[in-house]
């Protein structure tokens, strides 16, 4: 997939409306009971990233990114300032924030995720866009170094140690993370306002499998 491992400039995504979505198919049975399936693993997330008004330096920004992905064709690093941590935005990322996986003795590497709780109900979803220098990593509780006891891939959230956790030790991590999107349209529609300002009302993106 052709993917810029480029992030939006998050100074105009910030305020920008979105997240995720979910697809489900709902048939109603004869007896008015409902049956529901969902042919999507994960959600998707969409986003707005339209520009208020804005100074025309910002508006020159929106429009060299754009142009630099060729529109719908070059996917990108979105910041989704609503969920962007795997802790609370509030709260400092640490290595025991979320479980990732339970060692066998011999797997070395492991999928960054990120699971959702509520009451009895849970939802993992694989982080693949984590952001340099931020993801902290532990083996049963013990905090361990990046460069000296794993690797990160950032282009995929891929977690490398140098040695195999031991069979049912757990391995958690903490992170701050992009979501890979693309733009949803092949074209942008720009208002001078003034000669210091302007904006771009409707520009959407769209959240890519990796």
């Amino acid at each position: 997939m052709a993917f810029h491992e480029v992030r939006f400039p998050a100074d105009l995504s910030f305020g920008s409306v979105g997240g995720p979505e979910r697809r489900t198919d709902i048939v109603t049975l004869t007896s008015g009971f409902e049956e529901r399936n969902t042919p999507w693993a994960h959600s998707r997330r969409r986003y707005d990233a339209g520009l208020g008004l804005r100074s025309l330096d910002d508006v020159s920004a929106m429009i060299e990114f754009f142009e630099a992905r060729q529109g719908q064709l070059f996917g990108f690093r979105w910041k989704d300032w609503a969920d962007y941590k795997s802790c609370v935005p509030s709260a400092t990322v640490s290595s025991t924030d979320k479980v990732i996986a339970h060692g066998d003795g011999v797997t070395t590497s492991f999928q960054l995720i990120k699971t959702y709780r509520s009451g009895d109900a849970a939802y993992a979803r694989p982080i693949t866009k984590p952001v340099s220098g931020t993801v902290v990593a532990a083996v049963q509780g013990d905090d361990l170094y990046e460069g000296v006891h794993f690797e990160i891939d950032t282009a995929t959230g891929i977690i490398t140690f140098m040695e195999a956790p031991m069979i049912g030790v757990e391995i958690s991590a903490g992170f701050e993370f992009d979501v890979p999107v693309r733009f949803d349209t092949d074209r942008i529609n720009v208002s001078v306002s003034s000669f210091r300002a302007g904006q771009v009302p409707d520009v959407p993106v769209v959240e890519v499998r990796i």
